[in-house]
């Protein structure tokens, strides 16, 4: 898909200060133009056309390619004189660097990738040219299904008062499609504190260290064993739950997601985990004794084994670059799945699993002082999961390692 973004020819007419001003001016630790094109590339577009005027600043045209080259995306800059979307001659002019079809996109309209995506095909002649558009060239033969949307999702910013809103558009949606209710009162809460970060040099990473930090605070006042210090605990490991929810936004946010940051991630809910039942373990021996030491074991055990072989299967299902695309790959799978019951009931329970679930259970079953039920059922529910990733793995993904191994034997042939 090819995007189109063209800068005004107001900018040519300013001083360099502020041209510079306004266009890099800071959106959640983003520059104005570097999240468009960004946001565009995230969306699909594999060839971006950034249009800026003849006369603009050479320096700030040469800052936006090098910005643009630090995300890993390549655009394409043609300086034009007095180029008007709604004029003719300007299509024109461009003609010969122009896709069929293309995504054209305002310079300062603040979005995310998803609603970039939805937007529909319509006709060159209805296109507001203010916001969004996935439009055609006058001279392409058009479909009678072109439709506009009368709907943009997103905000231009044309003002100091617009970054403020354009900031709270962007926290607001820096979740994910798959979030639950729950989910999204956690996020809810976050956004403040993820608005502020956005502002500063902590990276997501940072935050998720953060996490862990509180993790462990958490596990030390479990592992006191009164009922008040357990209480403690657990609103700390909810804390704690917070911040695994702001790296993530943050990330999305910043444009900073990795694959290794989602692995980071993933390792850090496992050990957050394991210092919970840790804690847990010592604090339930405190009042029954042996016991609770073998239950304690067993649920380490178990919560090891389900870390370990859940690792393997988000290696299994999805792509070494997209990592974070691990649920919706395995939510799909158990929908197609749904004829066996097994999937059907997983693909049910699974939502209730979730860390930004778990941690309400957490504080609700410590405050009615029903922690040994919880010691007991988590460490039911630790076996279960590794048990079910097992047979996932081998009902999901057998296939594809069965024509890894066809494609080995093929070629050990051929030697």
């Amino acid at each position: 898909m090819q995007a189109v973004i063209a800068i005004p020819e107001f900018f040519a007419l300013v001083s360099e200060k502020k041209a510079a001003e306004l266009l890099l001016r800071p959106i959640a630790g983003v520059p104005l133009v570097m999240r468009t094109v960004v946001t565009a590339a995230r969306a699909g577009a594999n060839d971006i056309l950034l249009i800026c005027p003849a006369g603009l600043n050479t320096q700030i045209v040469q800052q936006l390619v090098q910005s643009a080259a630090q995300y890993g995306i390549d655009i394409r800059v043609i300086q034009l004189a007095d180029f008007d979307p709604r004029a003719t001659s300007g299509w024109s002019a461009l003609e010969a660097h122009l896709r069929q079809q293309f995504l054209w996109l305002p310079w300062n309209w603040v979005t995310t990738r998803h609603f970039l995506a939805q937007v529909a095909l319509t006709d060159i002649q209805s296109v507001n040219w203010s916001k969004p558009a996935y439009t055609t060239l006058p001279e392409v033969s058009r479909d009678n299904s072109f439709t506009a949307l009368s709907h943009f999702e997103g905000v231009a910013v044309t003002s100091p008062e617009c970054v403020a809103s354009a900031e709270q558009f962007l926290v607001a949606h820096s979740g994910k499609v798959l979030d639950g209710i729950h989910t999204s009162f956690n996020r809810r809460l976050c956004r403040p504190f993820v608005r502020m970060l956005s502002h500063t040099s902590v990276t997501p990473n940072a935050v998720t260290f953060g996490g862990i930090a509180v993790s462990v605070v958490s596990a030390i006042a479990f592992a006191r064993g009164t009922y008040w210090w357990s209480v403690l605990g657990a609103l700390l490991f909810y804390i704690a739950g917070l911040f695994d929810e702001m790296d993530g936004m943050l990330a999305r946010l910043k444009f900073a997601e990795s694959p290794r940051g989602t692995y980071l991630e993933g390792f850090a809910d496992g050990l957050s985990y394991l210092l919970l039942f840790t804690g847990i373990t010592i604090g339930v021996y405190r009042h029954y004794g042996r016991i609770a030491i073998f239950i304690g074991i067993a649920l380490l055990v178990g919560a090891v084994l389900a870390l370990v072989t859940t690792s393997l299967q988000r290696k299994r299902a999805t792509s070494v670059d997209r990592p974070n695309e691990y649920l919706g790959n395995f939510y799909q799978l158990l929908e197609k799945d749904s004829g066996n019951w097994i999937s059907r009931v997983v693909r049910q329970v699974q939502a209730f699993q979730r860390r930004g679930i778990l941690i309400y259970y957490i504080v609700l079953f410590t405050v009615l002082g029903l922690l040994p039920l919880l010691f007991f059922l988590a460490t039911l529910g630790a076996h279960l999961t590794w048990i079910l990733t097992l047979y996932f793995n081998r009902r999901f993904f057998t296939q594809s390692q069965a024509d890894v191994k066809s494609t080995v034997s093929t070629f050990k042939e051929a030697l």
